[in-house]
């Protein structure tokens, strides 16, 4: 519902905005419009949790950002890629966006949300732009008060219209997932000047209030409506606490300190946006980022390959000191790295085909010889975590959630059996060999002439592997030389970053890398990844294609589970689903973010359960 959307102030006001709302709702409550009733029995509070309540007290501030930390200086990171876009939330350049605008690791820069989330907790938000919130049980609506003094960075107030607007631009012109989260808003009800009420058709997807609260806040009046979902460099305007100070298309942005901040004193910022300024710097290959870090040009960066996490150190920087090491422990589930297959292509429409190439990949070969032993073997989409199926057999509860889909779940799986192919490491162990060979022949493929072929067209079983760096087709040689023996004619094909992403939007791909990053509350971004809607939806997250019932009937039930008993039995099904359907090679990871920085920046003694996050740490010429 909407009120007052023509009328135009012609005249000059210092509070202009906050006077537009006031007689939005004057003109509302006297007119004919019937609004829903206020239920009073429903609390006001400055937080709200997924599942049970949130940690904090109105005036703590998060325990991984340390609130005496200096302010001042300068921080240099780096990025491997490039970024021809403003704006991420669009299907055209959101996924070669700039970085550091709105991110964890990189920090909420130039936009904000209404709430913000703590990560040293499961699934809680606190009071940002809306200093308070208030939802029922039943979760069929959520209402915001904003924050008086909320402020966008040319200094003009964050209205109720610029939260109306943020939340209908991205449903009308954004990419999925946000899109189809804000188009489940059913009313917009304008409560009181400063309050919006947001009513959904009904609460089955109780992540859905928490997920609207963690919406970008676009300014209205500085956002150019009519060419939201083209690609651009025209920087947003937000209420973060930084402004843009150079853009340099793929090269580099600087992101300068506004002096005016209005949420700098608020406990969710303290110890957060301690740097002046943050430079961000773009390099088209690893080995160019990596020489960079080594002469101080970059700052602080994370390592992703052992190799270079082991050997990578002899520089004299790092011998004498001035640069440091971490490994900083993380306490959420390990995210699941993978050669993504897409089923899309004929040749990997039967899953039994994917099976076997699953059994393929040689771990123990592998970390050993590439990658000095440091990693873990990947198994499901939840590793480390309660949420996880490994090694449980499923409960009462998971069982009775998969009896309508009695063929989504080998036997393996659903006892807590399974485990991916445990080679020898020499690269062509038999044992393995021989299993893949029986799982080809189940899906009709045999070798003639040392090719695998199927029986019923003679074609050989061909296909690619995309890679964007020199570390992936590293790793895809090695996968190929396996694949080789059973007679696959397998290839790889390196692209630069721009054309990865774009060929994996437009599912131009046979098979590539990805990772699924997990989280201790996974909830309606699974819909995006895994759901036969996204399926063939552009921009969505399901590059792999999956479309199958259990999946989509699983979503809703975790997204719908109203205790964290429930749920847990819920994602452990989804798992095992999953990994039944063999969507990907698993590959490895670690439990802990490998982070190198120079002494110039400084770390926070405590970290969140994600791992680093670059807008708690301050420069150590701060005073």
């Amino acid at each position: 519902m909407r009120f007052l959307k023509d009328i135009d102030f012609s005249f000059e006001c210092k509070n202009v905005g906050r006077l537009a709302a006031a007689l939005t709702f004057l003109v509302a409550a006297g007119s004919s419009a019937t609004l829903l009733a206020d239920d009073e029995s429903v609390p006001w509070t400055h937080a709200i949790s997924m599942h049970g309540s949130p940690a904090l007290g109105p005036d703590e501030p998060f325990p991984y950002a340390n609130p005496e930390a200096p302010k001042g200086g300068t921080i240099t990171l780096g990025v491997q890629g490039t970024f021809d876009s403003l704006n991420s939330f669009i299907v055209q350049g959101g996924w070669t966006s700039a970085r550091g605008m709105r991110e964890r690791q990189f920090g909420n820069n130039i936009l904000e949300s209404l709430l913000v989330r703590s990560y040293a907790e499961p699934f809680s938000l606190y009071g940002l732009i809306a200093q308070r919130v208030r939802m029922p049980d039943s979760r069929e609506w959520i209402e915001f008060e904003l924050n008086p003094d909320a402020k966008f960075s040319d200094g003009s107030p964050v209205t109720v219209d610029d939260i109306i607007f943020s939340l209908e631009i991205i449903r009308d012109k954004g990419r999925p997932p946000y899109r189809n989260w804000y188009a489940a808003i059913k009313e917009k009800e304008v409560t009181a000047p400063n309050r919006l009420k947001l009513v959904f058709e009904n609460g089955d997807n109780r992540e859905l209030p928490l997920l609207i609260a963690l919406a970008p806040i676009f300014s209205k009046k500085n956002t150019d409506a009519e060419n939201f979902d083209k690609s651009s460099l025209n920087p947003p305007v937000g209420s973060g606490p930084y402004k843009f100070k150079t853009i340099e298309p793929g090269r580099l942005v600087v992101y300068e300190k506004n002096p005016d901040y209005w949420a700098k004193d608020l406990a969710v910022k303290a110890g957060f946006d301690n740097f002046d300024e943050i430079r961000v710097e773009y390099f088209r290959d690893e080995t160019t980022l990596q020489e960079a870090f080594k002469k101080g040009l970059v700052q602080a960066l994370q390592f992703r390959d052992p190799a270079r996490w082991a050997t990578g150190f002899d520089f004299p920087a790092a011998k004498n000191g001035d640069v440091i090491q971490l490994e900083i422990p993380r306490g959420v589930p390990a995210p699941m790295q993978g050669i993504a297959i897409n089923t899309r292509r004929e040749q990997f429409s039967d899953r039994t085909v994917r099976k076997a190439l699953r059994m393929l990949f040689d771990f123990e070969w592998v970390n050993r010889n590439l990658y000095y032993g440091l990693y873990k073997r990947t198994a499901g989409y939840w590793d480390n975590s309660e949420l996880s199926s490994i090694g449980r057999p499923a409960s009462d509860r998971e069982r009775e959630l998969l009896a309508p889909f009695p063929d989504a779940v080998d036997p393996e799986v659903m006892e807590g059996t399974w485990r991916p192919a445990d080679a020898d490491g020499s690269g062509r162990d038999r044992k393995v060999l021989r299993a893949a060979l029986a799982e080809f022949a189940k899906a009709g493929y045999s070798l003639k002439d040392r090719k695998l072929v199927d029986e019923k067209t003679g074609n050989q079983l061909s296909f690619e592997i995309l890679a964007k760096n020199e570390d992936e087709e590293k790793l895809a040689l090695a996968y190929i030389r396996t694949l080789e023996l059973l007679g696959i004619n397998a290839s790889v094909r390196s692209v630069d970053p721009s054309q990865f992403e774009d060929r994996r939007t437009k599912r131009d791909f046979d098979m590539v890398f990805n990772t699924w990053y997990a989280s201790l509350s996974p909830g309606a971004e699974q819909y995006g990844r895994w759901s036969s809607k996204a399926a063939e939806t552009e921009g969505s997250f399901n590059f792999v294609g999956a479309r199958e019932p259990a999946i989509d009937a699983l979503i809703d039930e975790l997204v719908g589970a109203r205790s964290r008993e429930n749920f847990v039995d819920a994602v452990r099904a989804f798992d095992r689903v999953l990994i039944s359907g063999a969507y990907a090679v698993p590959l490895y990871h670690v439990s802990a973010d490998w982070v190198a920085h120079w002494k110039q920046v400084v770390p926070p003694q405590h970290h969140s359960l994600y791992g680093h996050e670059f807008d708690t740490w301050w420069s150590a010429d701060a005073q």
